[in-house]
């Protein structure tokens, strides 16, 4: 099955709305990321074909969530999940910081999903990681403008992927 990227009718699209603690998780519905599950901590609602779809919630800091939903075409289906905490990463750690156009472009780590990008894009955030060398994926929601690099991370050193 596959999604509505762009407006269409009531007739063949329902609405996902994603409850979901915590809501930096990215949503994954039939393996595309559509983006965080909420906004600054209100829920976010997205557009989804009629249908049953695999919902999968990532965040790396929680254990991930995998549930089957029913959209109905024209209704709102809820999705109220609260994610179970990992144990957290030890020190040293260097940062990785990350600019695209694109708020909520994926960040994938070694091809793990790691957040979105306004997660890390300013002085005072970024992805905390233990020194080593990494490969550093952005995808735009809508896949176009796909960055791929590869980093070497030091302890307390920042690097800015764009």
């Amino acid at each position: 099955m596959t999604l509505a990227l762009l407006p269409c009718s009531a007739a063949d699209t329902g609405r996902l709305k994603t409850e979901v603690n915590p809501g930096r998780a990215g949503v994954f519905v039939d393996g595309k990321y559509l983006g965080p599950a909420a906004n600054f901590k209100i829920a976010r609602t997205y557009d989804v074909s009629a249908g049953d779809h695999e919902v999968r919630l990532v965040d790396p800091r929680y254990e991930e969530i995998v549930k089957r939903v029913t959209i109905v075409a024209g209704k709102k289906t809820v999705l109220h999940e609260v994610m179970k905490e990992l144990p957290p990463a030890k020190p040293p750690f260097g940062r990785i910081r990350t600019e695209n156009p694109d708020h909520f472009a994926a960040v994938y780590v070694n091809g793990r999903f790691m957040g979105h990008v306004d997660e890390f894009s300013n002085h005072a955030q970024g992805l905390l990681l233990n020194p080593g060398t990494y490969e550093v994926k952005i995808v735009p929601v809508n896949g176009a403008g796909e960055v791929t690099k590869t980093v070497t991370l030091a302890a307390d050193q920042t690097v800015i992927v764009k």
